[in-house]
């Protein structure tokens, strides 16, 4: 049975957040740390900004600004000026130095009015999905404390549903904003390769590495995509008036839904159920022909992910694998060196099947807006369920996506045990407007 965890503070929404003056807003961050369990503190906490410091940050904010007096969390493979990033190891600060610069994704959410309440703690240099971590501990799930959270952005995902703070910023590469999102009950985004956001970040593989970011409502979803996507795409981001047809959406837009049994594998029951009842409310399955078409582009997306993941995280890590040997996790050493074993036939291979891939996602997205897939097979895992099989179940729905280089909004789907699963909403660009289409809904 599982084991549910001391009541947390709940969860506050924007507004609530910026009703309040920033002395206030600040030391309600510091009470809300000072209330996790021990476990989960230790585990999802990287560093916390002193309460007069945060609350100074806050006071620079403007009404005017989209995401003024919002605290929110930063995935520490991001940097922040004089602050050490670790990315979930216990050396990358003496490998590289402290950064003397914030990054890219900082400096944006403070021209929006957000201001940084602290640092969350990850898989050691995002290379997992589970959210386990050898050096920190393993980050539990805040509700579920005998299950863990989800990651690679684990921290980020734990630390909204605990209602910390209404905004954590993650990355995802695998899947690393999307499973979290999916345990943890949360809106989740993910961007896209190459973005300003995720370039100056800490890599695993700058081939699919991707920024992203957690809410815990839609509106607040909605809010973020609007300040961080919509705004910079200079295009307009309200959804128009639903028609009336068995699948309204705004200015016709197309989509279709691949149901649990298309992949063929075993997906636990309550979840398969509830994820196919929740995407049949935006779209119709996917016929045949669209269903053939996707699959056969996917049956090699494991292995190219893998091959390309390594690959990328070993050109990364190469000089750093032999001095700081003792200080990696011993499987993310391993697998890290191993990546640089690859033959250049196994390399080529790769790229050929995500050229497929994206061939075939161009192919769909040429008379499609969307396609919904679950987030994974299963509600969050317990630790002995955290195997490499659980990993290539996830993997299988979460590759294709990664693969294409495709943006990804992330919803919830309650379960009737009180765990969550999730939807992928895969998109054809960050822009699009299916995004305020389904959070409006």
């Amino acid at each position: 049975m599982d084991t549910i965890a001391p009541k947390t503070p709940a969860t506050l929404p924007f507004a609530a957040w910026q009703s309040m003056a920033p002395q206030d807003a600040a030391r309600e961050v510091h009470r809300r740390i000072a209330a996790l369990p021990a476990a989960l503190h230790s585990a999802a906490l990287a560093w916390l900004r002193p309460e007069q410091e945060l609350a100074e940050q806050l006071e620079l904010s403007v009404p005017t600004q989209p995401l003024h007096g919002i605290p929110y969390l930063l995935k520490d493979l991001y940097d922040l000026a004089g602050v050490p990033t670790q990315a979930g190891s216990t050396f990358l600060d003496q490998a590289r130095g402290r950064p003397t610069h914030d990054g890219a994704i900082v400096g944006r959410l403070r021209q929006l009015g957000a201001a940084c309440a602290g640092k969350t703690h990850l898989v050691e240099f995002a290379a997992g999905l589970f959210g386990d971590n050898a050096h920190y501990g393993d980050c539990p799930h805040p509700f579920f404390p005998d299950r863990l959270s989800g990651g690679s952005s684990s921290g980020s995902a734990a630390l909204v549903a605990a209602g910390v703070t209404p905004l954590a910023i993650g990355s995802d590469t695998g899947g690393s904003v999307r499973l979290p999102a999916a345990f943890c009950g949360l809106f989740g985004f993910r961007l896209t390769p190459g973005d300003d956001f995720i370039r100056d970040a800490m890599p695993l593989s700058p081939t699919m590495d991707t920024a992203g970011w957690f809410t815990a409502n839609a509106g607040d979803m909605l809010t973020t995509w609007r300040a961080l996507v919509a705004g910079r795409a200079n295009r307009p981001d309200e959804p128009a008036r639903p028609e009336d047809s068995p699948y309204p959406m705004p200015g016709k837009l197309r989509g279709c839904y691949l149901p649990a049994a298309t992949f063929g594998i075993p997906f636990d029951p309550g979840t398969a159920t509830a994820c196919d009842r929740a995407a049949a409310t935006f779209a119709p399955a996917a016929d045949q022909s669209t269903t053939a078409a996707l699959l056969a582009s996917w049956q090699e997306a494991i292995e190219a992910y893998s091959t390309t993941a390594l690959s990328d995280a070993n050109r990364i890590h190469r000089d750093w694998l032999a001095p700081y040997h003792e200080h990696y996790e011993p499987g993310i050493w391993q697998r890290f060196t191993d990546g640089g074993h690859y033959t250049r036939d196994q390399l080529a291979k790769a790229a050929m099947s995500i050229a497929s891939v994206r061939v075939a996602w161009r192919q769909f997205f040429a008379d499609r807006d969307f396609l919904v897939l679950p987030c994974a097979p299963f509600p969050a895992l317990r630790k002995a369920d955290c195997t490499p099989e659980a990993r290539k179940k996830i993997l299988t729905l979460t590759t294709p996506a990664s693969l294409g280089g495709l943006p990804v909004l992330t919803i919830p789907v309650p379960l009737l045990s009180g765990l969550t699963a999730g939807l992928q909403i895969i998109l054809p660009a960050a822009d699009s407007r299916v995004v305020p289409w389904v959070l409006n809904r």
